[in-house]
């Protein structure tokens, strides 16, 4: 690991409360890592019985849709801004689920079920090839196993049971 203020190879450093952390001696600053935070959205109807996946333009598998928190940007301002771009749909409300680190990205995930109107979709097809509305067992069972996704989803289709 090199510091990404000047560039010296970092050393690992005792520090009071944290233990061994990368250390830059030429800035004498300790370099906690850092890694890019996303949203992961489980879609849904208003009714909450349905749920959009998608299929990425360079993958055969269903997923959840996603997006990276940019910069000065917050989840709750992500989220609709997403789906207002990959999908051209309007976000009714969200709730937050829960997180995970997402380490084949070196991410941290935030998820959230989102609720958007009841409108046509118009997909942004040079990144999603395809979007299908699914029953919450559908969904089960097309999503792409063993992932972050499938994680996210299994948690969300029980929070969603409970209100229907």
């Amino acid at each position: 690991m090199y510091c990404k203020n000047c560039g010296q190879k970092l050393t690992l450093r005792f520090c009071e409360n944290e233990g061994l952390v990368p250390y830059c001696d030429t800035c004498a600053d300790y370099m906690f890592p850092l890694f890019p935070v996303a949203v992961s959205m489980v879609v849904t109807n208003r009714a909450q019985d349905k749920i959009l996946l998608a299929k990425h333009v360079e993958d055969d598998d269903f997923i959840l849709f996603a997006g990276y928190i940019k910069k000065g940007e917050n989840a709750e301002k992500t989220i609709p801004r997403e789906i207002k771009e990959e999908l051209g749909m309007n976000v009714v409300k969200t709730k937050f689920m829960s997180t995970r680190f997402h380490a084949k990205k070196d991410l941290l995930m935030l998820n959230f079920i989102v609720v958007v109107e009841d409108t046509p979709i118009k997909l942004k097809t040079d990144e999603i090839a395809e979007a299908r509305w699914c029953t919450h067992d559908q969904a089960l069972e097309l999503i792409r196993k063993n992932t972050t996704a499938e994680f996210f989803l299994t948690n969300a289709v029980k929070e969603l049971k409970k209100k229907i």
